[in-house]
């Protein structure tokens, strides 16, 4: 048989295996030869020879077959050219001349090497719970990281904390782990981005080291692995994923996972990945208030006071900023850290005169304006239904509800008065839509979800 044969015979094995087995265990199989009906291949290690011996021998020596070819049996070499047993016989004490699998203290040992040598993503010494600001929007997502971060019993597994950009979720994440590295250092504990767990998924595959990329993720005691929506329409990393998942629970293993949405609005997150990341704790960290936004700004000028002992910041200038600078924490500390720089080499007190000359441009980003335009469409993409109905006379409910939720954003999200929000939607008087306002704030209160749409909406046209 030729490899160009060969070659065909494994367009046949992806369609009959899948795309992710055939990734796994056909495609690293390197035909050698075929004599006496014993077809051979050269295999990265022993365990895959007979995984693939005991799982997909009875496909591929049909496959063969009905390709013209006589073959009776398969054998698969390890790097070394030591053959594994055959397919069709019983299996020996000891294979001949094959290196013996690892026991599983060995497997433990080698992937504990392994994980001390891996390059992980590191660990920011800023990010720790002493400095993590509490308000009300964050007091659920830190509550519950605490608990994890004391390394006892897993409670609640995963921890799934989600939300915006610069809201926390990565000090959080951060925080446990320096946590858990002080309290528990006996605990091998993995912290790495979802693009890491990708890369090093691919490489293993690339380098035909799947056996040791699975005992290294599944011999940890604490997984924790951030922005889990990149791993969104990755196939056979999401197989992975789900599969590795699968181990650590069932050791009763800590994993801890953060992202930018709720697991469920992961679009092309396959749905038995959602499941999994849904049969835990999943916290929400709700965009930040006012008073969190000045409490962060307050801890940041006490941690510079150190730094610039002889500047001197007016009153009024943080509550200025907290005001005006609502919907990133990194972009509000950034304007902090520029601010003091800029007066230090100034030599000037941080009064609202340089405020405002130093930081022209970051207020006048955050002054966006969202029109009434961007909500009706916003709206009506949300909800399926078209812009048309939005502002249409047509009282159905499934188009009323849409529209009275767009008038509420109008009134909390603009400038615009209630005349003028009624011109927008079809003529409508400032009566009917001082009555939409009215009846989405009493919703809010009573339909669970009323409010995670509108919240979810104002999220999207602040972002």
């Amino acid at each position: 048989m030729t490899q160009e044969k060969w070659g065909q015979l494994r367009n046949k094995l992806l369609k009959a295996v899948g795309k992710n087995n055939y990734t796994t265990w056909i495609e690293p199989l390197e035909f050698q030869e075929l004599q006496d009906g014993v077809a051979v291949f050269s295999v990265p290690t022993n365990f895959m020879g007979n995984y693939v011996s005991q799982n997909f021998a009875d496909l591929i020596l049909y496959e063969m077959n009905t390709a013209g070819e006589s073959v009776q049996r398969l054998a698969f070499r390890v790097a070394a050219n030591s053959p594994v047993r055959p397919s069709n016989e019983p299996a020996p004490a000891v294979v001949q001349d094959t290196p013996q699998p690892q026991s599983l203290s060995q497997q433990a040992e080698s992937a504990n090497d392994a994980l001390e040598s891996m390059q992980a993503a590191p660990l920011d010494a800023r990010f720790t719970f002493d400095s993590f600001v509490v308000g009300k929007p964050n007091e659920l997502a830190h509550a519950a990281a605490r608990r994890v971060s004391e390394g006892g019993p897993v409670t609640f597994n995963p921890l799934v904390l989600y939300g915006g950009v610069g809201l926390g979720k990565t000090h959080l994440m951060h925080a446990i782990a320096w946590e858990l590295k002080t309290k528990r250092p006996e605990l091998n504990v993995l912290y790495l981005s979802a693009e890491q767990f990708m890369y090093r998924f691919v490489r293993a595959l690339r380098e035909r080291r799947m056996m040791d990329f699975k005992h290294l993720f599944r011999s940890v005691d604490v997984l924790m692995v951030d922005d889990v929506q990149f791993i969104a329409g990755k196939d056979s990393t999401q197989e992975e994923f789900f599969h590795t998942f699968n181990a650590l629970v069932d050791q009763n293993k800590q994993i801890i996972i953060s992202a930018d949405r709720a697991p469920g609005e992961i679009k092309d997150l396959e749905d038995r990945v959602k499941s999994r990341l849904q049969c835990g704790l999943v916290v929400d960290l709700h965009p930040t208030d006012y008073e969190l936004r000045l409490g962060i700004l307050q801890n940041k000028v006490q941690q510079y006071s150190s730094t610039y002992p002889d500047l001197t910041i007016a009153d009024g200038v943080l509550e200025f900023l907290a005001h005006r600078i609502s919907t990133n924490v990194r972009v509000l500390e950034g304007a902090l850290t520029r601010l003091f720089a800029f007066a230090s080499l100034v030599g000037r007190e941080i009064d609202m005169e340089l405020t405002q000359d130093c930081l022209a441009d970051v207020l006048r980003a955050s002054e966006r304006k969202i029109t009434v335009e961007e909500i009706q469409r916003k709206v009506s993409d949300y909800y399926n239904i078209r812009l048309s109905d939005i502002i249409g006379p047509k009282r159905l409910r499934s188009y009323a509800r849409p529209r009275q939720v767009a008038m509420y954003l109008c009134k909390q999200l603009t400038s615009r008065s209630l005349p003028e929000i009624g011109r927008r939607f079809g003529g409508r008087d400032h009566t009917t839509v001082m009555h939409g306002v009215k009846r989405i704030e009493e919703l809010k209160t009573t339909d669970g979800q009323i409010a995670e749409d509108v919240e979810m909406l104002r999220r999207a046209l602040e972002a």
